[in-house]
């Protein structure tokens, strides 16, 4: 596990990142950052359009042939940069870099009704933005997921001062 006060969130680049690693009931459940923005250098998403690309990004993986029994969580990060993807299974970045185009992929050419995009289906259903999720889709996997680096997978460190009391 990666401390969150040792990532260096002025050089974090767009990307895979795993966040942490947990045994859970003899499984291991590893939990990535889907990093979609440059932390405190780009805007950050629309609420809107990062709730559609909750919504279509669970709808995909949960339905995914090969990892759909796998997945355990996806959902946005508060900061607007990005999800969180918890899978059952002790993996790196590089294990999911296919299946991460894959589901931009779908977001970017979706046409359709968001799912479970109704007010009995979802607290806040008016929330969405499927035009601007579906460019952020595309920006992420043409820019990042289509050109994935080692720098796209690694967090970079900053060393953390140590103060005397």
């Amino acid at each position: 596990m990666i401390e969150k006060n040792k990532i260096d969130y002025n050089k974090l680049q767009r990307g895979i990142y795993v966040r942490e690693k947990r045994d859970v009931g003899g499984s291991v459940i590893t939990m990535f950052d889907i990093r979609m923005k440059l932390p405190n250098r780009e805007p950050a998403m629309s609420q809107q359009a990062l709730h559609t690309i909750e919504h279509l990004g669970l709808a995909f993986l949960r339905n995914h042939a090969e990892w759909g029994n796998r997945v355990i969580y996806w959902g946005p990060m508060g900061c607007c940069t990005g999800n969180h993807l918890l899978l059952e299974g002790d993996l790196e970045s590089r294990d999911i870099a296919e299946l991460m185009r894959e589901t931009f992929g779908h977001i970017a050419e979706y046409e359709g009704d968001i799912p479970h995009a109704t007010a009995s289906e979802c607290a806040n259903y008016m929330l969405h933005n499927l035009a601007m999720a579906k460019w952020e889709s595309r920006k992420y996997l043409v820019e990042v997921l289509n050109e994935l680096k080692e720098e796209n997978m690694s967090y970079p460190l900053r060393e953390v001062e140590e103060y005397g009391l």
